[in-house]
């Protein structure tokens, strides 16, 4: 296993500040937006009855946050292009969990780019700041460059705002 540091500027965009985000063996992301799901969804095997439930953006206060116990979703403020000779994991940053909370992902495929969404679960009440650092993406190297790139439905989600 190969970590792919540092980060040249094809690879995360739209960051805050290059030099306090950049970690050892991952790249720190902040938050932009939070959101409220609403109505359920559903899934199925091919798609076909695939339904993303609504999502509601929630007003800060002052820039703040006060979050109850629960789930919502947390947009980050970076666009992230992976590279088609990786594959990106986000993992919490430890001092959300010490506060409480913890960050749900899924892999981001060779190729994908976009302001990516994490799944934030509050496990008490909890206030976080706009561009609070909360997640950390590392990027893994695969052993060969593929020729197929990420062309789901989220490919360059959330950059067009």
């Amino acid at each position: 296993m190969v970590f792919l540091t540092p980060f040249p500027n094809e690879i995360i965009k739209e960051f805050i500040h290059s030099s306090t985000q950049e970690q050892i063996a991952g790249f720190d992301l902040t938050v932009k937006d939070i959101m409220k799901v609403h109505n359920g969804g559903s899934l199925d095997f091919d798609n076909t009855n695939r339904k993303i439930p609504e999502h509601e953006t929630l007003e800060s206060e002052n820039d703040i946050w006060k979050l109850q116990p629960g789930g919502y979703l947390v947009k980050y403020n970076e666009i992230v292009n992976v590279p088609l000779d990786a594959i990106g994991i986000v993992l919490p940053r430890s001092s959300l969990m010490r506060c409480g909370g913890t960050l749900c992902s899924a892999v981001w495929d060779p190729g994908y780019n976009g302001r990516g969404v994490g799944l934030l679960i509050i496990f008490t009440e909890m206030k976080i700041h706009k561009n609070a650092r909360i997640a950390q993406i590392i990027f893994i190297k695969t052993l060969e460059k593929t020729t197929k790139s990420y062309s789901g439905e989220y490919q360059n989600e959330n950059i067009e705002e």
